[in-house]
């Protein structure tokens, strides 16, 4: 028989008491990103709050997104070239040099432009799963108002441009098993998210080799059903 697993406790990362989600720019100030991806890697004193130092899956993302009013709305659809905004979420394994990420798995594209305004959950299609030591990401394959800026100085995210003052370059990582640097690192900014992250349990006891119990037969032999309950008593 197999051990029975421990008890794995359902996490949202990327906010804190300490940490709270705060409002997308728009229509105020409004900026959204395009074309991109990235993550924050400090939100106040919450410091690398989407790297998971422990193998998981990850079945839900929270976007926190902002209302462009029709004029910011016909400029980021002439932008971008298209007015559908769309996000999905990338787990990343950092490499060890020139801060280069794998994109070990991506979810499903996600069309947001009905929900501006608010801050949906979305249960993904299939449970990405994350190994230990990675990042979980955002990407937006089109653009999306979900970007706060404004904020205080020990906010910051790293994200895969390669001219990081060219907000429209095309950058989005979608290949799997693709390698890009995330080299751009921006002060006062982030975008807006959290995700559900499930932890895989860990056993309690080591699980009994098969064939390898010499009382099998005999508790066999004794087990007798419980028309009671309708389990089976040794």
């Amino acid at each position: 028989m197999a051990a029975a697993p421990a008890h794995a406790e359902v996490r949202e990362l990327g906010v804190t008491p300490e940490a709270p989600l705060v409002d997308a720019s728009c229509p105020n100030d409004c900026t959204a990103i395009g074309r991109v991806s990235g993550y924050p890697v400090q939100i106040g004193p919450l410091k690398n709050p989407f790297l998971v130092n422990e193998p998981g899956k990850v079945v839900a993302g929270t976007i926190r997104l902002g209302k462009p009013d029709e004029g910011q709305l016909a400029f980021f659809a002439n932008t971008f070239g298209t007015g559908s905004a769309q996000v999905r979420l990338s787990i990343l394994k950092p490499a060890r040099l020139k801060r280069r990420h794998r994109l070990l798995a991506q979810s499903e594209v996600i069309d947001v432009q009905t929900y501006f305004g608010s801050s949906p959950t979305f249960a993904l299609d299939k449970p990405l799963v994350v190994p230990k030591r990675a990042v979980v990401a955002i990407t937006s394959p089109t653009w999306v108002p979900m970007f706060a800026t404004g904020q205080p100085n020990d906010t910051a995210w790293r994200f895969s441009r390669e001219n990081c003052d060219d907000a429209s370059e095309a950058a989005a990582q979608q290949t799997l098993k693709s390698l890009r640097t995330y080299a751009c690192f921006k002060r006062t900014a982030r975008p807006v998210y959290t995700v559900t992250f499930i932890p895989d349990p860990k056993p309690t006891n080591a699980p009994q080799p098969e064939g390898e119990n010499p009382d099998n037969e005999a508790r066999q032999t004794s087990s007798h059903s419980d028309a009671r309950t309708g389990g089976i008593r040794p």
